[in-house]
């Protein structure tokens, strides 16, 4: 080999990187000259306006090490023998086997080709291409760099496309599953930071999003503000040329006429369609300077399932409250029969979730013991009103009467499919029960006793005792408190006690809110 040739130009080993973006080529080989010469031939390769970045390794060992540590490489130009007649092929093996790299281009290149014959090597390795060294000229070189790229650069683009519509379907799915408008634009951010990121070492940071509504784009009311975060969190309700400038309202505006995506700058506004409404637009600002077409395919896949998803918001919303209304109107016409205001249900109600957060249980029982707690009295509905509105003690057999209303709700509200009824029947059976055992109507104790239906218990006595009934005056605040500590392991469940001295202002700020009249 001319000594010339092969040092003309050498730049030593130290391996270089490229601001503009580079490909990694691996050069796995014991032969020093090999890897000058290949670096060499190679010096001035292009390819998308990113350069080669040359990874040494000088054994099979040291290539698998590399390998694994270099995850992102595009070409590995691999030496058969080496420490080993097979040392090579062992490291091939590997690649795709063990370290599971079925994206890097494996082109093998030996100096023996007779040790290891062309058609066996293809038939049990996934190798990609197989070259003798002496045949390997640097036009060649050139050419199998090329096409090898190529190939890599469709892989990486096709699993990129894969992983996205990975994301696509499960953003999809998050963003379905919000059941609260607070949420919605949370989930929005974080679903398309995960989408626009998938494949791709570009971090992306999302600083403002804001949602319009297009519904009175017709009229003087022109857009309207629905959902925001960052900058224009209080811009809830106001119209759009009241808080963005005048270029923003301008790329609305295109969006609009367009039906599509507009991309400026560091931002995008986006279309948000569905057959069902009048359309919304999205804005995020702080994507990265450059996205890709890929990228902003998947932007486009994902903008439209926002609008479908942000009505899936709105309509389960509007169930939830329907539901909650209908529960507090029932419950309130059977407080009013019991000479109690219907402020009582929904402070209860409030109370119970407040509880059931310092308990500890999670968001969905939180709300699900909130939504069913004004249920705790329905069986009153079958209780004579000389007993029900009797201001002195009840006699024996009248309060046998007064204590059936636990098993009659609970009766009243069993059977159903539906999460708020189910829970409801609980409350009611067991609302009256105590921690000792002492309560009724089956005397059950401690955790016997379901968690919804102590939760409820001590919401309705910490609220009835600081409030006027038919059979007493209201107590104060530390009366109460002292009330509820003094029954705690007989009454009450500790640790539920506990968790309302934790949050006895919360609560007082309910019953303040809330007030009679």
């Amino acid at each position: 080999m001319n000594d010339d040739f092969l040092f003309a130009n050498d730049t030593g080993e130290e391996d270089e990187t490229f601001s503009i973006g580079s490909w990694k080529v691996i050069i796995v080989d014991d032969e020093p000259e090999v890897h000058a010469v290949t670096k060499l031939a190679l010096s001035d390769f292009i390819f998308q306006d990113r350069k080669l970045e040359f990874i040494s390794a000088y054994s099979g060992a040291e290539g698998k090490k590399v390998i694994t540590e270099n995850p992102d490489a595009a070409i590995i130009l691999l030496d058969v023998v080496m420490e080993t007649d097979d040392a090579g092929l062992q490291v091939a093996q590997f690649i795709r086997e063990e370290a599971n790299n079925h994206k890097i281009r494996i082109i093998l290149r030996t100096g023996q080709p007779g040790q290891a014959p062309e058609r066996q090597v293809i038939l049990n390795y996934d190798i990609n291409d197989y070259k003798s060294k002496t045949e390997l000229t640097a036009q060649k070189l050139f050419t199998v760099i090329m096409s090898s790229l190529r190939a890599y650069r469709d892989i990486v683009a096709l699993d990129n496309s894969r992983k996205g519509l990975t994301k696509i379907i499960e953003a999809s799915a998050d963003i379905f599953s919000i059941h609260s408008m607070d949420q919605f634009i949370d989930g929005v951010m974080q679903q398309l930071t995960s989408v626009i990121g998938c494949g791709n070492e570009k971090a992306m940071y999302i600083t403002d999003t804001l949602m319009v509504n297009c519904e009175n784009l017709r009229n003087k009311d022109g857009l309207t503000v629905i959902a925001a975060q960052g900058e224009f969190e209080s811009s809830l309700g106001k119209n759009v040329k009241d808080v963005v400038n005048e270029e923003l309202q301008a790329a609305f505006q295109e969006a609009i006429s367009t039906k599509s995506i507009v991309y400026r700058g560091d931002y995008l506004v986006a279309y948000c369609y569905s057959r069902f409404s009048n359309n919304s637009i999205l804005y995020v600002s702080g994507l990265p300077k450059e996205v890709s077409q890929t990228e902003r395919t998947l932007i486009e896949l994902f903008a439209q399932n926002v609008q479908i998803a942000y009505e899936n918001v709105q309509l389960q919303l509007e169930l939830e409250d329907t539901q909650r209304e209908l529960v507090y109107r029932l419950s309130e016409a059977l407080e009013n029969r019991s000479n109690e205001t219907g402020n009582h249900v929904r402070r209860v109600a409030l109370i119970s979730g407040v509880l059931a957060q310092a308990y500890g249980l999670n968001q969905k029982e939180v709300e699900l013991v909130s939504c069913a707690a004004p249920l705790h009295d329905v069986g009153k509905i079958s209780i004579p009103d000389n007993i029900l509105h009797k201001p002195g003690q009840l006699l024996d057999d009248e309060w046998s009467i007064m204590q059936s209303h636990a098993e009659t709700g609970a009766k009243i509200l069993e059977g159903s499919n539906r999460s708020v009824i189910q829970a409801g029947s609980i409350i009611a059976q067991d609302h009256h029960e105590n921690w000792d055992g002492t309560g009724y109507p089956k005397g059950k104790s401690g955790e016997d006793i379901h968690v919804y239906g102590r939760i409820v218990a001590m919401a309705d006595v910490y609220d009835a005792l600081r409030h006027d009934r038919c059979y007493k005056k209201a107590w104060n605040k530390d009366e109460t408190i002292e009330f509820i500590k003094s029954e705690s392991g007989k009454k009450f469940d500790p640790k539920l006690v506990q968790g309302l001295l934790n949050s006895v202002d919360k609560i007082e700020q309910i019953i303040e809110q809330f007030q009679e009249g």
